[in-house]
């Protein structure tokens, strides 16, 4: 069960749920897959004795064997959700650390999307609240729709 369902109040409902873009996921696999096959070919083309190249190409692979395991580690540690009372952000693997804003405290949402953001739809979101300091998200898929969702539960809420 994750943390937010675990936090929901009495009548409270997830509203919405923010990802990972999948080329964030792309990115951490070529990360690994592409240091592996050069380690693989160097290893290949090696004769008895490793060479300068299939060292060159092991510490190559443990970098982006790092590097993989380090991006991966943040997908599966981040939550980052719209309630109909709260936006909520969990990150952390062993220890954990959140960010919450009630909806009605929250006074501004920004999205930032570069060049490559708008034509693949990544991008962060950064939430202002008022009297807390703000929130930026990490690039996550559909951050316009992620914006709606808040704007959406915002107004349920003034209208309760």
């Amino acid at each position: 069960m994750s943390y937010i369902q675990k936090s929901l109040g009495d009548g409270e409902t997830i509203i919405a749920r923010a990802h990972f873009h999948v080329l964030y996921l792309t990115a951490a696999w070529l990360s690994l897959l592409i240091p592996g096959a050069l380690l693989l070919a160097a290893l290949a083309a090696a004769q008895t004795q490793p060479d300068p190249y299939t060292v060159a190409a092991g510490l190559l692979f443990l970098l982006g064997l790092t590097v993989f395991f380090r991006m991966m580690i943040r997908k599966w540690s981040t939550e980052i959700g719209v309630t109909s009372h709260r936006f909520v952000e969990k990150y952390g693997l062993l220890s954990m650390r959140t960010n919450e804003i009630a909806l009605p405290n929250i006074e501004g949402v920004r999205v930032h999307q570069s060049i490559l953001g708008r034509l693949f739809g990544y991008g962060t979101v950064k939430i202002e609240g008022t009297g807390v300091d703000s929130v930026t998200t990490p690039a996550i898929a559909d951050p316009v729709g992620f914006v709606r969702a808040i704007q959406t539960a915002k107004e349920h809420v003034a209208r309760s």
